[in-house]
């Protein structure tokens, strides 16, 4: 079920988004880099300049601001495992998404059992693959990675199931990659792990996936999860992170004397806590749009699939056409990465025009009021870019709250830019 079946609900959608059509910066545009950091609730901004203006900002001391600090930590927490569906486990903040994957992969790494491999893949996001090779070499394990498909952009249990092996101690998983867009069947893979290495510690990057689809740690049977909160909808300055109860008990960096089951360093940014309540509260209405039920996490279930699907019919208009404008697999010299119709892509197609180099191409739709971004051959992107013998790519990130005539205005420029 898509936003048209609900009247309306685009325009209220993208009322509660800042800067959702025009830049403050360069005026109106088609907002197509989600990928590289969604937009950001209006509740959001008005939440985080409450909390930086808030003078005491000590969590926790005896006054009824310390009190109101600590509930609204507690309660952001609180809807972070609702929205992660983490019945157990500990909910954390940290520097930034990169940084929690660093902290989990490390307390991992020194917490399981002397020896073994550590498993990753060649679809990593630096951040997670950077993590894994840093603490395979401080603990002297061999970091093996399974190898992504090229054509579909993504890896599979088959990838995996060669380095799975009775002494694998710690695995990595991105859930979707932000280059590709394309997602992973982490249960499958978790379940193959479990069922030969049952003690293996096993981290998720859930970046990129986020603002997709729905998280569901509980099914999944990871030890570690991590989210950059400024690509679902919040802001930039911290990261959220999911521990499970068998990671938690691993020795970690705390305050000698402090709560054993405490992954929070120092004193933590209260409104960082309170702005993901703002997310979590944002799905829980968009939910409410397709379901009658009160309770939250149906309700953020129901949010989940209306955006997969709305997401899903504006990637089908930008690869068939939108009206009579042709879409990207009717384009001469249009290249995909992962294909045209890839039943496994999250709101990201990464391409290249022969008609125009990248660099160029992201000016060109710039100047056509669409705001894209190019990727390179770089430590970032070289993982994927390289194999396919490409230099660069420009990467067209969308999210729910964009239209079809933003699409259609995308593809307007596409076709210019073939034509020239």
């Amino acid at each position: 079920m898509t936003f048209d079946s609900v009247p309306n609900l685009t325009q209220d959608v993208r009322s509660r988004f800042a800067h959702v059509d025009a830049c403050p910066f360069e005026g109106p545009r088609v907002f197509f880099e989600n990928a590289g950091g969604a937009l950001t609730l209006n509740s959001v901004i008005k939440t985080s300049t409450d909390y930086a203006g808030y003078p005491d900002n000590h969590a926790g001391r005896d006054n009824p601001a310390g009190v109101a600090l600590r509930a609204a930590i507690e309660k952001g927490k609180a809807d972070t495992r609702l929205l992660f569906n983490a019945p157990d486990g500990q909910i954390f903040v940290g520097e930034s998404g990169t940084e929690v994957l660093f902290r989990l992969v490390r307390t991992a790494a020194l917490g399981a059992k002397e020896g073994g491999t550590m498993l990753g893949s060649t679809l990593e996001h630096p951040a997670q693959r950077s993590a894994m090779a840093r603490w395979a070499d401080v603990t002297g394990r061999p970091h093996l990675l399974a190898a992504h498909d090229d054509a579909t952009g993504t890896v599979t249990l088959d990838a995996y199931l060669p380095h799975i092996t009775p002494d694998l101690r710690v695995a990595s998983i991105v859930q979707t990659s932000p280059v590709t867009g394309i997602s992973v069947d982490v249960v499958a893979i978790i379940k193959a792990i479990r069922a030969t290495a049952p003690e293996c510690m096993i981290i998720i990057d859930g970046i990129q996936h986020a603002s997709h689809g729905h998280i569901d740690i509980a099914s999944y049977g990871a030890d570690g999860y991590a989210v950059s909160p400024y690509k679902v909808f919040s802001r930039h300055g911290y990261g959220i992170g999911w521990a499970s109860d068998r990671l938690t008990a691993c020795t970690k960096e705390t305050v000698i004397g402090g709560a054993p089951t405490s992954w929070d360093q120092g004193t933590r940014d209260a409104g960082a806590y309170a702005t993901f309540s703002d997310v979590v509260g944002y799905f829980e209405w968009l939910g409410q749009q397709f379901t009658g039920s009160t309770d939250r996490r149906t309700q953020i279930l129901a949010a989940a699939t209306a955006i997969h699907a709305q997401e899903q019919a504006l990637i089908h208009g930008m690869m068939h056409g939108v009206g009579n404008q042709r879409g990207l697999a009717g384009i001469p010299g249009v290249t995909v990465i992962g294909g045209i119709d890839n039943a496994r892509r999250e709101g990201v197609v990464s391409l290249t025009l022969d008609a125009m180099a990248s660099g160029d191409l992201v000016t060109f739709l710039n100047s056509h009021g669409v705001r894209t971004h190019i990727r390179n051959n770089d430590h970032y992107c070289g993982n994927i870019l390289g194999p396919l013998g490409l230099e660069n790519c420009i990467r067209v990130s969308i999210s729910h709250y964009n239209t079809e005539a933003e699409v259609s205005q995308f593809l307007t420029a596409m076709n210019l830019a073939a034509a020239s």
